[in-house]
């Protein structure tokens, strides 16, 4: 990887983190104990590693912001300095700031000038305010980095330890130095939670001179430590490289089992055994000596293990476990990583060449058909398979989780319910729902029009709402979940609701519909989408213009979604998204309406029946229950006879049942999706074309688009009865 793939790495990752801190420093609120503490941890974690990789790239304005940032955290995080609201903020736009630098290094491929790190110097002497308190720059006098004597470390005896102290073997990963790390800070923030009585540098791994490299760590230590912290307040002490180090803790007065399992994971290659057993603890220099003196004297010579266990200085457990070590190799192998990153533009290539091989499939088919050759025929059958398993693993590689897009609006509801002066919070369900990431990059602007409308005309002012009975503090909710091969997202909140009436008045005012005419709630609160209109009684900074929600069904419908409000008066509102859960290749149930083909998405299919109606109803019975439908020859002007035998094909959307009527049902099918161009963006009734295997077009359905035309047909023919 050369230098720009690398700090291109870098920003990506950076943004990541930022985005982690932003979610943890949101979600402070919300936790407390442990659970609280890791959530600092996380974000000082983040902060760390922006800068320390920062400096690698002489990115020197990030690094300079980022360290004081680091430093308040690191004061949040020994327990000097609260989060409050008040700092909590601050963060929040010191990350908002550091964000600019990354985005500023990514279009210059530099660090960032002077000029625009000014922008910074307010939020920097804002932070100041929270360093009064001077952080340690150097190891207490009581601390020792020097080869000590090992006989202050704890011995064991016959059944523990005889000692209050900890013992803490510790060995540094080779890349803990280019990460950023200083192996000396860890051990400087370990002595502030108790005394190092004793410590032992290992420089087994040190190669000879010619093949050091200055950038790795080649030392590990051997640590007495005498603390009444907890196991996890010391092992906290390493959290930022416990992926690159290993750590081994034993607590005061431990069986013999915590030091055979720490003998055993010693990364040093083969070694004597007493060298082991000092290392890890169980013996002194001393104790070693007074035992090869024996086994000199000796004849023939005894196993320094038989002396050490007839001498009572160790137990014959761990002389078993160190020989053990003894006959084992280093492994120097790095564990592999389970993920990989791929370009976004690579994955979509892919996506386009499944498709492609899914119409040549098809083609394949039709020809092993026609030559009626048994073998060709299974041979293809078993490529379909394979093909439909590839297309099935190609789609899951663009699945990614809705809660990454839930997750930013944490911050748009805390700033904006701040901004106007209201207490509003955010409940997130249904943040592991996967979506295609096409659909999930465009649904992020609609969805944040939604929550800002929420906050700013939903939620009542915290005295009204108390006044109606309600929690002073308003919530706004996201919910995402599954339902018949659609992801329905919703937005609601528990404010006034939409008002009817005034809606009503509205659209009467403006002309959109006719007085005296009846309409049901759903079409009514649908209003809202209509371009201009707005019921807003003063115009905010946020909204009130009306301008907004057509885009937003715009931009839905765009996506082949739709979108729905429930609401009541008094309670809150609800806006329902539904969209298809890729936009790239579904499962498809052809259908034949004369010399066409059309694809409905078979997910949505409920049953095919045989065609019965009474002439010129649009409706009939399906085992005691009304159904409507649409004859697809009549709503496309489709050319030719009827069929002898027509079906219905029964779907299903939004919990509301519809038929299509057809004349041939021809069987499922891999459809690839292929948009429309925009000659024909404006046809009613169909979302998208495919290509068959016969290399003719067949039109995809539009079933919501068909479902309300459905409902309006039939709205209409209630209406001119009650007439």
């Amino acid at each position: 990887m050369n230098l720009d793939q690398a700090l291109q790495t870098y920003i990506v990752e950076s943004r990541e983190m930022l985005e982690a801190m932003e979610t943890a420093l949101l979600g402070l609120t919300h936790t407390e104990g442990e659970e609280r503490a890791e959530s600092i941890n996380a974000i000082f974690r983040a902060a760390h590693t922006i800068k320390g990789s920062a400096g690698l790239f002489g990115l020197d304005q990030i690094v300079e912001f980022t360290h004081v940032v680091e430093s308040v955290l690191d004061h949040v995080r020994d327990g000097k300095v609260a989060i409050e609201d008040e700092l909590m903020t601050l963060l929040l736009s010191c990350g908002d700031h550091i964000g600019t630098l990354i985005d500023i290094t990514e279009s210059t491929r530099a660090d960032p000038d002077e000029s625009v790190a000014q922008a910074g110097k307010p939020l920097l002497a804002r932070l100041s305010v929270y360093l009064s308190s001077p952080t340690p720059t150097s190891l207490p006098a009581t601390t020792h980095l020097v080869n000590a004597d090992p006989a202050d470390f704890a011995r064991m005896g016959h059944h523990g330890i005889n000692t209050d102290n900890w013992h803490i073997s510790l060995r540094f990963g080779r890349d803990v130095l280019r990460n950023g790390m200083d192996p000396l800070s860890f051990l400087r923030y370990l002595s502030t939670m108790g005394q190092i009585a004793g410590i032992v540098t290992l420089h087994d791994a040190l190669p000879l001179a010619p093949d050091m490299d200055p950038e790795s760590c080649y030392l590990g230590f051997e640590i007495s430590f005498k603390s009444d912290a907890t196991k996890g307040a010391i092992e906290s002490a390493f959290e930022f490289v416990l992926d690159d180090c290993l750590l081994h803790i034993v607590p005061p007065n431990s069986l013999a089992s915590e030091y055979i399992e720490m003998i055993q994971a010693l990364p040093e290659g083969p070694a004597r055994l007493g060298e082991i057993l000092v290392r890890c603890g169980t013996l002194t220099n001393h104790e070693l000596e007074s035992a090869l003196a024996l086994q000199a004297k000796s004849e023939p010579a005894a196993p320094i293990g038989e002396i050490l266990v007839e001498q009572g200085r160790v137990q014959p457990a761990v002389v078993e476990a160190a020989l053990t070590k003894q006959k084992q190799t280093k492994d120097s192998k790095a564990q592999e990583s389970q993920s990989i990153r791929v370009d976004a533009d690579k994955l979509d290539h892919l996506i386009n060449l499944v498709g492609e091989l899914i119409i040549a499939a098809a083609g394949a088919n039709l020809v092993a058909r026609s030559t009626r050759i048994l073998e060709l025929q299974e041979s293809h059958s078993t490529l379909a398979n394979l093909v439909e398993e590839v297309r099935d693993s190609a789609l899951q590689l663009r699945m990614v989780k809705v809660g990454g897009t839930f997750s930013r609006f944490q911050r748009v509801v805390h700033d904006v319910s701040r901004e106007i002066g209201k207490d509003i919070g955010l409940v997130v369900n249904g943040e592991d729902t996967e979506l295609d990431k096409t659909v999930v990059e465009k649904i992020a602007d609609p969805l944040m029009h939604l929550v800002r409308n929420a906050i700013d005309h939903g939620i009542e002012a915290a005295d009204l709402r108390v006044a109606r009975g309600k929690p002073a503090k308003g919530t706004v909710r996201l919910n995402a979940y599954h339902d018949s091969g659609s992801i329905v997202i919703e937005v609601g909140d528990d404010g006034g609701g939409l008002n009817r009436e005034r809606i009503l008045a509205k659209a009467l005012e403006r002309g959109l519909i006719e007085s005296g005419k009846a309409l049901s709630d759903s079409e009514i609160y649908g209003l809202i989408f209509e371009p201009g209109f707005s019921t807003a009684e003063q115009v905010t900074n946020l909204s009130g213009r009306g301008v907004g929600m057509d885009v937003v069904k715009r931009n839905i419908t765009a996506l082949r979604g739709s979108v729905a409000i429930n609401s009541a008066e008094g309670v809150g509102t609800t806006v329902s998204v539904r969209l298809p859960l890729t936009l790239a290749i579904i499962n498809g149930f052809q259908v034949g309406v004369g010399q066409s083909v059309f694809v409905v998405p078979l997910d949505m299919i409920e049953e095919c029946v045989a065609f019965s109606a009474e002439e010129g109803h649009d409706y009939t019975d399906l085992r005691g229950q009304v159904l409507p439908f649409i004859r697809l020859r009549e709503l496309f002007d489709v050319e030719g006879h009827k069929g002898s035998r027509e079906n219905i094909v029964v779907v299903k959307h939004a919990g509301q049942k519809f038929g299509l009527v057809v004349d041939t049902l021809l069987g499922e099918a891999q459809t690839v999706i292929k948009p429309l161009s925009k000659m024909f963006a404006q046809v009613q009734g169909i979302s998208g074309s495919s290509i068959l295997g016969s290399g003719d077009v067949a039109l995809i359905l539009d079933v919501p688009a068909l479902m309300q035309k459905t409902h309006a047909a039939s709205s209409g023919d209630r209406a001119s009865v009650s007439a």
